[in-house]
């Protein structure tokens, strides 16, 4: 597969026992030439939070690009959000990508309200937070948007990076395409099959053309839930994974996001046809339930996907 490849952490409580463990699966993934290993954020259920996952990693690995898939904004305060980022940045030589999102209706509610922020103009207000963090890290000391307005910012952490680092826009709505190609360094989805991917990857395109942006200023990437097994296991296994981590069954999530289990063979020709459709990397998310099985599924992926 001519693409870039990464991982995502099994960093949900229920997937290990040691959570130290979970830095050693990062640098195994390193060690058998992936690209990229990915944090993802939410406050429901037990887990590693993201960027204390991705500190960890900065000071274990040399070479792979560290990410959130995706970070969720609004969940922390967005000063404080930029010095993390910075300071990650920093720590891992510039190797740092953020993937952030809104959240999902019917699910993201309760979360914003632990956070104390508002559900209503979520979207204006996530690229706000972009926005702000990209002014602390150049050095700027205001910053006046719509939601978000501070009249005497501090001095922060500037980027490892001029400009910091690449920040990706997850979702396949048609404002989230748009917003896309106008305001983000990268595209994130994770659309169920490879039509959608290149029509929507056309849309932020064209989107990034009328704000006078290149097509090369915006990665195409993808995230997809891959699972190596048997035929006759494929549907089943999925569909416990889908259960246990969304209380919905994989018939249903499968309309939404990009899946594959099955065969070697099987999962190589999804992903080629999502590469085929644009993706430059692709972020896989293992669906198995323990860190062991993870480790498994890591080396029979890289032997499929990996040069």
């Amino acid at each position: 597969m001519n693409t870039r490849l990464g991982v995502l952490l099994p960093t949900n409580q229920s997937q290990w026992t040691d959570a130290r463990r979970l830095v050693g699966f990062g640098v195994q993934a390193e060690r058998l030439g992936f690209d990229s290993l990915w944090a993802n954020d939410t406050l429901l259920g037990a887990r590693i939070e993201p960027l204390a996952m991705l500190a960890a990693l900065a000071a274990a690995t040399e070479r792979v690009t560290l990410g959130t898939a995706a970070l969720l904004p609004a969940f922390r305060r967005p000063v404080t959000a930029a010095q993390e980022l910075a300071s990650i940045d920093h720590l891992s030589a510039g190797r740092l990508t953020v993937a952030v999102g809104a959240g999902f209706p019917g699910r993201s509610e309760p979360e914003y309200a632990l956070s104390a922020v508002p559900w209503e103009r979520r979207f204006l207000r996530l690229d706000e937070t972009v926005a702000l963090w990209r002014a602390l890290w150049a050095g700027e000391r205001a910053f006046h948007g719509k939601v978000l307005r501070f009249d005497d910012l501090p001095e922060s952490t500037p980027s490892f990076r001029p400009g910091g680092p690449p920040i990706w826009l997850g979702g396949a709505s048609p404002s989230a395409l748009a917003r896309t190609g106008r305001l983000y360094d990268g595209w994130l989805p994770y659309p169920p099959d490879p039509a959608s991917y290149r029509t929507g990857l056309d849309a932020v395109r064209r989107a990034a053309a009328d704000a006078g942006r290149p097509a090369t200023a915006l990665t195409p990437a993808l995230f997809v839930t891959v699972l190596i097994t048997d035929d006759d296991q494929a549907e089943r296994e999925l569909d416990a994974y889908c259960r246990a981590t969304y209380g919905r069954p994989y018939d249903v999530v499968r309309t939404i996001q990009a899946m594959v289990a099955g065969p070697a063979e099987r999962v190589a020709a999804t992903l080629a046809g999502y590469v085929a459709a644009g993706a430059e990397q692709v972020v896989c998310r293992i669906a198995a339930p323990t860190l062991p099985a993870q480790l498994r599924q890591l080396e029979l992926l890289a032997a499929i996907a990996l040069p």
